[in-house]
């Protein structure tokens, strides 16, 4: 999956996918029911498999579908009502800042109907110090520059050089930093 690429829904390693599915369907209500950061960071670490640094803040709701492709840096903070689809794979730099209800997605379907119901997979990357405005949603293979921002409501399919701004549906370049 990390990988990216096309998997077809008969692939022999959906069945792996989808245990790694459930098993996540069923941490996340703990996850969300936490009622401090600590327990947060213990909670999410569990689902996504390695130990969140004490520096790190998510807020909840998180919703992720997968959670093993998840890698956080150190200083990053996670809004409230983010969704991580990280299928693909998701890393995120340390410093970085991701507004409330942000979508982060790694995961796609074909265009074509015969094949619409395979994944299409590409990973996302948020460099160092960007920041990520409320309600944006980042598509399949972007990456997001060191030191960028990404305006609220933005829907960035594309990558975002290092110290820019971009905005809108699709995300332009508004400003150089």
């Amino acid at each position: 999956m990390l990988e990216g690429g096309i998997i077809p829904p008969d692939d022999p390693q959906m069945p792996s996918m989808w245990e790694v599915v459930n098993r996540t369907l069923k941490l996340n209500p703990d996850l969300n029911n936490s009622t401090d950061t600590d327990q947060i960071r213990e909670r999410l670490s569990e689902i996504i498999g390695k130990p969140i640094d004490a520096s790190t803040t998510i807020f909840v709701p998180f919703y992720t579908n997968f959670g093993q492709h998840i890698q956080l840096g150190k200083n990053v903070f996670i809004n409230h009502g983010c969704t991580f689809l990280d299928l693909g794979g998701i890393v995120i730099e340390d410093d970085v800042l991701i507004g409330p209800q942000v979508c982060i997605i790694t995961e796609n379907h074909p265009i074509d109907p015969a094949k619409r119901k395979s994944l299409d997979l590409k990973s996302v990357t948020i460099k160092r110090n960007a920041w990520i405005g409320a309600n944006a949603t980042i598509l399949p293979g972007v990456t997001v520059g060191e030191n960028s921002i990404v305006a609220a409501g933005a829907v960035v399919a594309k990558d975002v050089p290092a110290n820019t701004v971009v905005g809108g549906v699709p995300a332009k370049v508004i400003k150089i930093l």
